[in-house]
């Protein structure tokens, strides 16, 4: 048993709605120019009381309570974030703390920006087979509002906070996963070096570029390595950067727009956290289908990128 299969999940979204309109209201833009260029109209921003640990505690328990497992059960704990509150004690060590997981499992945090859930799928089929157990929790979390500029009209608009989680069985079922990096500044957030505040910055058009090269490179990695093809797949599940990105992806393969799912026009660009958010959303509403495989991809800072092609609990 070499793969990871997907058992449940778990979500949560801030308290505060940020409309496009209330964006207009703070910067020189639009609802029509924030929608025709990106597909975003709301984003969920923290409130003073929540951050990205909060939210990754409240979907990592929905995630636990779902999956009829106890606490004990869960092998390791992988939170993927770039906007954690804090660089000690981690995220996922708060997770462990309040969901009471074992304190003689591993814990950490992981850093791969917008393809970080992929990474933690990557760590926690490691640990697991490597210092044995059949389930992991993996977290993607992000407080992405904390370290933007409010007054930058090309960033702002684009990044929401939220958090999603997922239960993995350590499985003999169809499963293939590809990594890869290049570093690049071309998508910037400022760390604890960088004097006063850390803002988002981003070359566009460089990202854009690189996302629809990179987005039909991963699917076709872990389709062949699967030897599936898209039809095989129930859903094609991408970060969830920009509306025109999947669009442009879309159009090159060929393939049926149903397959992509999209939620940025209500969450906007969420990081780590937007394929988990995804996949929460698909299995609360009934759209994944048990026993059928489905993919994952995600693209993002580094410049990092990843693909999966996993199955749906049978």
């Amino acid at each position: 048993m070499n793969g990871l299969q997907l058992i449940a999940t778990g979500g949560a979204l801030p308290g505060r709605t940020i409309t496009n309109d209330a964006l207009s209201r703070m910067v020189d833009t639009s609802d029509a120019w924030i929608t025709s260029r990106t597909g975003i109209r709301t984003r969920h921003w923290c409130t003073e009381d929540e951050s990205a640990a909060t939210l990754a505690i409240a979907a990592a328990r929905q995630a636990l309570d779902r999956s009829g497992l106890a606490p004990a059960d869960i092998a390791c704990c992988v939170c993927a974030t770039l906007s954690a509150p804090d660089a000690t004690p981690s995220v996922a060590c708060q997770v462990q703390a309040a969901l009471g997981l074992p304190e003689n499992r591993p814990a950490l945090d992981i850093n791969a920006a917008c393809s970080g859930f992929l990474y933690g799928m990557a760590v926690a089929r490691g640990m697991l087979t490597t210092l044995g157990g059949q389930y992991a929790l993996v977290i993607g979390c992000e407080a992405l509002s904390r370290l933007m500029d409010p007054t930058d009209r090309s960033t702002c608009v684009l990044f929401g906070d939220g958090a999603g989680a997922a239960i993995f069985r350590l499985a003999d079922t169809p499963f293939a996963l590809t990594l890869g990096a290049r570093g690049s500044d071309v998508l910037h957030a400022g760390g604890p070096s960088r004097e006063g505040s850390a803002p988002i910055t981003m070359d566009g058009k460089a990202v854009f570029r690189f996302a629809v090269d990179a987005l039909p490179k991963c699917l076709h990695t872990v389709l062949d390595e699967t030897r599936l093809t898209l039809d095989d797949l129930s859903w094609v599940v991408c970060h969830q950067a920009n509306s025109r990105i999947i669009d442009h992806c879309i159009k090159a393969l060929q393939a049926d727009p149903a397959k992509f799912y999209k939620n940025m026009d209500r969450h906007g660009n969420t990081s780590a956290a937007s394929i988990p958010v995804a996949l929460n959303e698909l299995a609360e509403s009934g759209q994944l289908t048990p026993g059928r495989p489905l993919a994952c991809i995600g693209f993002g800072g580094g410049l990092t990128w990843g693909g999966a092609i996993l199955q749906y609990k049978e």
